[in-house]
């Protein structure tokens, strides 16, 4: 079982695009028990919605008697920065205005999630990881953190991802921003209550890019030949935007989807196979074959730029989102790897 955590960082931190906060709340969940130095390490970034603890949204891979045991290894999850889950972000208070922040927090990159992760690994005492791994903008920090900590990690695992965002992907975010811009309550930011309207429209335009065309047609299709308009669909994006606004926070959706078009692991390093030859840790790189986001082009040619690197490939009908629904395939590709760095385990 994991327990939740939250730590206050008093020490100015700077932003890689300007501004600054005085001090840092970090949430993140561990395994319920204090870290021993020279335990086993398997630390998980988590996906753009999610929160610190993947036994909520990666139940099948993350708990006791899974693959991920936290029992067995000591397993770490930091809530991201910007993520309305606890850790500073949008949604906290202003300590200048006793307000929250909204639209007047920092503009905030991968690499600042990566910084502020590592503080809480510096935190905990640990010194090296066994294994990390991160799907989609998880995968994002992964990359980023075995550059910029290259000593640290045995094993990155990047499952759905890439080494930069794409115009394809870009496309799609700021297509969700112009959803949002569309509520006026959203800009006016006069609480946090603004933007749901907008926070829905987004959601449903994300979801489509999650899934693809024939998961669509398999699964949202009218159960009558004869239905005069089609609604079925309709109705999914309805509903799925509802879930959203209930669980999330506009404003705090609205910079973690910036920090998405901030990936690009090459920024200042000579580009990105030049930042890539940096990496010690072996890598594994995992594509979905119907990921319209991260097609498995891109992870082919990610593992022929790393030095030290095994591709995978699994098959789904849910497309991006099969990181999250795949578990026999996934837990295939990773047993082997889990028993070659922890090696005082066996996974069966």
């Amino acid at each position: 079982m994991l327990e939740r955590h939250k730590i206050f960082i008093d020490e100015p931190f700077g932003f890689e695009a300007g501004g600054s906060l005085d001090s840092l709340e970090l949430v993140y969940h561990s395994s319920a028990r204090e870290y021993v130095e020279g335990e086993r390490v398997v630390w998980i970034c988590h996906a753009l919605t999610g929160n610190s603890n993947p036994e909520d949204w990666w139940p099948d891979m993350v708990g006791e008697g899974k693959l991920i045991d936290p029992e067995k290894v000591y397993v770490v999850c930091v809530n991201m920065l910007c993520s309305p889950y606890g850790s500073s972000s949008p949604a906290s208070i202003n300590p200048a205005t006793g307000k929250p922040y909204m639209l007047d927090f920092p503009k905030t990159t991968i690499r600042d999630i990566v910084r502020a992760n590592i503080l809480v690994r510096k935190h905990l005492g640990i010194n090296h990881i066994d294994v990390m791994l991160g799907p989609s903008i998880g995968g994002f920090q992964t990359l980023e953190w075995v550059i910029m900590e290259p000593d640290v990690v045995s094993e990155a695992i990047f499952l759905a991802t890439s080494t930069r965002v794409t115009p394809w992907l870009t496309a799609f975010n700021e297509s969700q921003r112009m959803a949002m811009r569309t509520d006026p309550t959203f800009l006016a930011a006069e609480s946090l209550e603004g933007g749901k309207d907008g926070l829905a429209t987004a959601r449903s335009i994300a979801l489509i890019s999650y899934r693809n065309f024939d998961c669509y047609n398999d699964r949202q299709s009218e159960p009558d030949d004869d239905t005069l308009f089609a609604n079925r669909a309709c109705t999914y994006q309805q509903h799925q935007g509802e879930k959203m606004i209930k669980r999330f926070d506009a404003y705090c959706y609205w910079y973690l989807t910036n920090s998405l078009d901030s990936q690009n692991v090459g920024r200042g390093r000579g580009g990105v196979n030049k930042a890539l030859e940096g990496i010690k840790a072996h890598c594994s790189v995992i594509s979905i074959d119907t990921d319209t986001l991260f097609p498995p082009k891109h992870g082919r040619a990610t593992v022929a730029a790393l030095k030290d690197a095994d591709f995978f490939e699994i098959k789904s009908l849910y497309g991006h989102d099969g990181f999250l629904l795949e578990y026999d395939q996934l837990s295939a590709i990773l047993k082997p790897i889990f028993n070659k760095y922890l090696t005082d385990l066996t996974y069966n």
